[in-house]
């Protein structure tokens, strides 16, 4: 073999095996992506079963059992918490739902019907009160003109006959309370939150005046509320209601009846255009005071009042009451009174503090069973007339309370 085979072959060797050592090497690359995998698809979960609609019968059924469960006298925990659910049932009712709401207690006008404007008043429950405090005690009613202008009157001419006590606000009935905070968001304290302010404020002297017309259930009541925290002060005096002491029988007048009286029929003249009772009298008008009315033993209250018109000459005055108690103010008995007296035109006016639910529905309201009613169907008069006005309005009766605050502030020492 000459040496250019030779030098060849060594060639083709060499590149043989780097061949081969090339093809022994792994090569590192990226590892090859593997594909995502496809998402869970998981089966949709059947709809569940809805209830139906709710009919509006039965929406305006539930707003009615939550105003009924706020019609009660007793404040709980849950109170503020009720009060507003009803509200806010009431609100997501359409009009036409709201004229189905019916229970117990409970009608469309409980949250629909227009009584004025809460804003007019003033609750009268703040703190900062002082060492003086004259706390003044109302039934209370939901309805807010009357509100502002029978007992704010009254605390309003309080606070300004005495400049250095607090005047501070407490309603009786938890019903009316639990009402105007559902529907108006206005708060006021009933008596054993009023007391309890009180005492977290450190009042020392506190003068309780009760606007109550006399001495009966109501201010027992009260009496009983205020005894419990007189240790609490240095000094707790409760003022006479408006009419003073109540008296033994019909016969017992006193002067606070007397001012009383001679204030109602003055302003029930005034508002008819009158000059006199007695040019009243002589057109053939008739006035007729509608109180409340109680089984109380202070009803003979209202038989004084009678008798306190008579003694006054007004022979065209009639005293009635809501209960009828004492029966001879039973609506049919007055009717008869007045009819057999010759009287062909009847003026229907509260004798009460406050021209609330009783003025307005029992005594002025379109139900065939409201004294406006049953005179019109007695067929007895030509005419039937309503005043709505309450007595605590009237300055002559701010007056009579603010001669017993006085008598109470001064055994204050």
């Amino acid at each position: 073999m000459n040496t250019f085979a030779k030098v060849f072959c060594i060639v083709l060797a060499v590149c043989m095996l780097a061949g081969l050592a090339a093809c022994s090497q792994k090569t590192e690359t990226a590892p090859e992506a593997k594909p995502e995998p496809a998402p869970e698809v998981k089966p949709e979960p059947a709809p569940e079963a809805r209830p139906e609609e709710m009919s509006d019968e039965e929406l305006a059924a539930e707003v009615a059992e939550l105003i009924d469960a706020i019609y009660v006298q007793e404040r709980t925990d849950e109170t503020d918490a009720q009060c507003a659910a009803a509200k806010e049932a009431w609100d997501n009712l359409t009009d036409a739902q709201k004229e189905l709401v019916e229970g117990e207690e409970a009608d469309p006008d409980y949250f629909g019907r227009d009584t004025g404007n809460a804003a007019d008043d003033d609750p009268r429950n703040a703190d900062d009160i002082g060492k003086n405090e004259l706390l003044v005690v109302s039934f209370g009613t939901s309805f807010n003109n009357s509100r502002a202008e029978d007992i704010k009157g009254i605390e309003d001419a309080l606070q300004e006959a005495f400049p250095d006590w607090s005047v501070r606000r407490a309603f009786t009935a938890q019903i009316i309370i639990n009402h105007v905070q559902a529907r108006d968001g206005e708060k006021i304290d009933n008596v054993e939150q009023a007391l309890e302010r009180a005492v977290a404020n450190g009042v020392e002297n506190l003068v309780v005046q009760p606007t109550h017309l006399m001495h009966g259930a109501e201010y027992d009541e009260l009496r009983e509320a205020v005894d419990k925290y007189a240790s609490k002060f240095n000094k707790v005096v409760i003022a006479e209601p408006l009419l003073g002491e109540v008296g033994s029988d019909a016969s017992k007048i006193n002067a606070d009846k007397q001012t009383a009286a001679i204030a109602l029929t003055a302003a029930a003249v005034e508002d008819a255009g009158f000059a006199s009772a007695d040019e009243a009298a002589a057109s053939g008008t008739a006035f007729v005071f509608m109180g409340h009315g109680t089984s109380h033993t202070a009803k003979i209250t209202y038989s004084q009042m009678q008798t306190q018109m008579d003694a006054l000459g007004y022979k065209n005055v009639f005293i009635g009451t809501v209960e009828g108690e004492p029966e001879d103010t039973a609506c049919e008995a007055v009717i008869e009174k007045v009819a057999e007296a010759g009287y062909k035109v009847v003026i229907l006016r509260p004798l009460m503090v406050v021209a609330g639910d009783h003025a307005n529905n029992d005594m002025a309201g379109e139900d065939e069973d409201s004294w406006l009613s049953m005179f019109l169907a007695s067929g007895k008069f030509d005419g039937v007339v309503v005043q709505i006005a309450g007595l605590g309005r009237l300055p002559a009766i701010q007056d009579i309370y603010i001669a017993h605050t006085q008598a109470a502030v001064d055994t204050v020492k």
